[in-house]
């Protein structure tokens, strides 16, 4: 393994567990919506909600990459349904999901971690969601953030990869991908020319589908 000048974080489930954080978000919305817009969510559940966003992806391939893009069309679909205006009241409930979506509990392991590794190397973020590092009080820690929205793919495209290669202004070799998806994180970043580390939290067996990573850690903390 060539020592990287760059490192490149994956977010949801690297640094944090997203599934509460998703579920707390949603759950925040639907609580918002229905005492502020009710006829907006009238007969809608979180799930149907889901199932709508779902919908929209399959209405808007070229656009299936971009989650903020989703939620606000499905949103402004909903406004729409219910007779309200066009804009202001689906931005402010889209709001009110990104505040609760930004509350992240990160995993023990991470701000140490990142603290560290921040003295050696140039970090970056690199991510298929919609988190903010501003927002989630990490942006001091990071070079830069190359999301798919901003990218116009998500992993494993090797798109997004070649925008961190652009933003970094490094070589592939001398990055390092660390995430927890096999095939986003370790065969993308791979199949781009990357370094990959395959984090692994929680025990889970490789797909026998894909070449074994080069290198796999339980957590961040093995990285140092």
């Amino acid at each position: 393994m060539i020592a990287p000048r760059v490192i490149s974080f994956d977010l949801d489930d690297t640094l944090w567990p997203v599934a509460p954080v998703i579920a707390a978000a949603e759950a925040a919305l639907q609580s918002w919506l229905r005492e502020h817009h009710p006829r907006a969510v009238h007969g809608f559940t979180v799930d149907s909600m889901r199932n709508l966003r779902a919908r929209v992806a399959e209405r808007f391939p070229l656009k299936s990459h971009d989650l903020t893009f989703l939620r606000r069309q499905a949103l402004a679909e909903m406004f729409a349904a219910a007779g309200y205006p066009d804009g202001p009241a689906a931005n402010d409930a889209f709001e009110i999901f990104l505040r609760h979506r930004n509350r992240v509990e990160f995993y023990a392991d991470a701000l140490p971690a990142l603290t560290r590794l921040r003295a050696k190397y140039r970090l970056f973020a690199l991510s298929n969601g919609n988190a903010d590092l501003e927002r989630c009080g990490i942006a001091d820690l990071f070079e830069g953030h190359v999301t798919a929205s901003a990218a116009g793919a998500a992993k494993p495209d090797a798109r997004i990869y070649a925008h961190l290669l652009r933003a970094a202004g490094v070589p592939p070799i001398e990055v390092l991908h660390v995430g927890d998806d096999p095939l986003a994180d370790v065969v993308g970043a791979t199949q781009a020319g990357l370094q990959a580390v395959w984090l692994n939290r929680d025990a889970r067996t490789w797909p026998e589908q894909f070449a074994a990573p080069a290198r796999t850690v339980t957590t961040l903390a093995d990285i140092l």
